[in-house]
């Protein structure tokens, strides 16, 4: 019944300990007697070694696997290995600190549900590093799966602020892979300029990258050079929120401009373009009568030439 709980090929359980924090299972293997790596002749067996590993919770207990380890000793002089402990990689993987189903989870838990690594490593009872560790391991094969990205007809970039190091805060800026059709998150290139991201694409499958059709952009020059060099038959589409972005920028610079060039000082809270900016963020066919009526008011005041009506329907 114990190592059907367990559920570790050929193991046997040599006991089962309630400790203070954790539930300890102790578990030897059934496997044949090695054969020494170094010159493959027969070997003897040396003593035992007891590795503790990070498992999943057993009866709501946080829980320690301790495998108790065969060390074999190669009986021929002139080998160069003396002594070998047995490895077992369905159990864990050497100097993980965690077992495999435990491992799997835990990338489970990060990679797919999005948690955070020190919260799994809460709930297993072990530290971050060892959890982190896991993650790598297991989720570095999935990343190198061909098959992961799957058919992509619209791929887009755009630049998140990866982290800030150092003393003085550096920023250090990363490149989004994004497909825009599903949106799923397809890799993170390191920096935010045209070079790291061309060889990005230039290590795709050529049929993957002649099935896109669209590319979107945040109306930066470096990716719109990526777009141009790699992929050169897709139709460009400036992202919406970048988009509105520039148009508002613009239409705050001609504001600034008229109300100088009216007043001879920048805005203040009892001037009417100053006051109308707020409304200027919405397109007229979003504003109300009462709305519609006080912006046309403040343009009238403001406003002499049209300039700042101009560009705000533009």
């Amino acid at each position: 019944m114990c190592e059907l709980l367990v559920g570790l090929p050929d193991v046997n359980i040599k006991g089962v300990g309630d400790w203070p924090r954790w539930l300890r299972i102790e578990i030897t293997t059934r496997a044949e007697r090695a054969d020494c790596p170094g010159c493959g002749g027969g070997v003897w067996h040396y003593d035992d070694v007891d590795v503790e590993l990070v498992d999943l919770g057993c009866f709501g207990r946080r829980t320690r696997l301790v495998w108790s380890k065969s060390r074999w000793r190669c009986p021929n002089p002139n080998c160069e290995v003396v002594t070998f402990v047995e490895t077992n990689d369905r159990i864990a993987v050497e100097l993980a600190g965690i077992t495999d189903r435990a491992g799997r989870w835990a990338t489970s838990q990060v990679g797919h549900h999005g948690r955070a690594v020190s919260e799994v490593a809460a709930d297993l009872g072990c530290d971050w590093h060892t959890v982190m560790n896991a993650v790598n391991h297991h989720g570095r094969r999935l990343i190198d799966d061909p098959n992961r990205i799957g058919n992509t007809i619209a791929v887009g970039l755009d630049e998140v602020l990866f982290c800030r190091e150092g003393p003085f805060k550096h920023r250090l800026w990363s490149t989004q892979v994004v497909d825009v059709a599903r949106g799923q998150l397809l890799d993170v290139v390191p920096g935010r300029s045209a070079a790291g991201t061309c060889k990005w694409f230039a290590e795709q499958p050529v049929e993957w990258m002649a099935r896109i059709r669209w590319a979107t952009l945040d109306l930066s020059g470096p990716y719109r050079s990526v777009f141009d060099t790699m992929l050169p038959h897709t139709t460009q589409i400036a992202d919406p929120f970048h988009f509105v972005k520039l148009a508002n920028f613009v239409l705050d610079e001609v504001r600034r401009r008229v109300q100088n060039e009216t007043l001879g000082h920048r805005g203040l809270k009892s001037d009417p373009l100053y006051r109308s900016r707020k409304l200027m963020t919405l397109t007229h066919e979003r504003l109300d009568d009462e709305a519609n009526a006080k912006l046309a008011g403040l343009l009238e005041a403001g406003d002499p030439k049209s300039e700042v009506r101009n560009a705000w329907h533009a």
